[in-house]
């Protein structure tokens, strides 16, 4: 059904005058008429009666002005609220991160941004597939390494490094290793090897295992590993952006460490003026800023 002909026989509809709806319209009573005809010889029924005194609705025109109506009401309402976008922030965005990020950082501050934006719907995908951003799988990707798709807006957030930890009850049971080749007598704690991760942290739990422990637990994913050094199982080997949300675990070995790993938020050039993107960008920023600020507090 052509668009511009329903817009004129609502306008008629509602003006009950074809010269009313033509001024309406800046268009001539004319052409509003041969509009009209049209659409009804394309639906194959008469829309008005025809009076002296103006036009009519029939009940085929009754059914259509009402269906012609919401169309205007849902219009009316979808315009304000993108003149409105620019000042609120609505609608869908499609996060994507690693499993152990979103988990362990992201999902518990997301209190916030919810806090400031309650009309906002986030569908945060977790998984060590890398998403394709132009191709809109997701609208914004935080990852362990430089995205490397072409027409992306990125921004390096921080660096992490992977360390070992445990918590105070365990060393205090097991023993404080002093030296990397003491962890042959810990049960070493970490992602399965099979397992996607980030290069960094898979090549820190090679360097571990070679010292060939008598036991270890080896989870899919940090948030087990995570849990398994909370409930004092043995030595894991985490993310340092832990350390501020955790401080019930405490880092052993210091000088054992893997290499810095960065962290990206990206989202597709096309969202560049996009304010659920533009609000989630500033937010994780201000995160960012909060934990480094923690993180430089903590180490005076």
């Amino acid at each position: 059904m052509d668009w511009d002909k329903l817009r004129i026989f609502h306008a008629v509809a509602d003006a009950g005058s074809l010269t009313h709806a033509g001024d309406a319209l800046h268009l001539s009573q004319s052409a509003v008429s041969r509009q009209i005809r049209a659409l009804e010889e394309a639906l194959g029924t008469t829309l008005f009666h025809r009076h002296a005194r103006g036009l009519i609705l029939t009940e085929q025109g009754e059914l259509l002005f009402e269906a012609t109506s919401a169309m205007a009401k849902k219009l009316d309402s979808a315009s304000a609220r993108i003149r409105d976008s620019e000042e609120e922030v609505f609608g869908e965005l499609r996060v994507t991160t690693t499993t152990g990020f979103g988990t362990l950082w992201l999902a518990p501050r997301l209190t916030k941004l919810y806090e400031k934006y309650p009309d906002l719907k986030i569908d945060l995908m977790l998984e060590e597939r890398v998403l394709d951003l132009p191709m809109r799988e997701a609208d914004v990707a935080i990852r362990m390494k430089e995205p490397a798709q072409a027409d992306l807006i990125r921004k390096r957030l921080l660096n992490i490094r992977m360390r070992l930890y445990a918590t105070p009850e365990y060393l205090a049971k097991a023993g404080r290793p002093e030296k990397i080749e003491d962890l042959q007598d810990h049960r070493l704690i970490c992602q399965t090897p099979r397992t996607p991760q980030v290069q960094a942290g898979a090549q820190l739990a090679r360097q571990v295992l070679a010292f060939d422990q008598s036991s270890t637990l080896t989870v899919n994913n940090y948030f087990g590993v995570l849990q398994a050094v909370l409930n004092h199982i043995g030595v894991g080997i985490l993310p340092d952006y832990l350390t501020a949300d955790f401080p019930g675990i405490e880092q052993v070995l210091p000088d054992v460490e893997s290499v810095e790993i960065p962290i990206f938020l990206a989202y597709p050039e096309e969202l560049r003026s996009s304010r659920r993107v533009t609000a989630f960008r500033d937010f994780i920023q201000e995160e960012i800023l909060s934990y480094r600020r923690q993180q430089a507090g903590d180490s005076t």
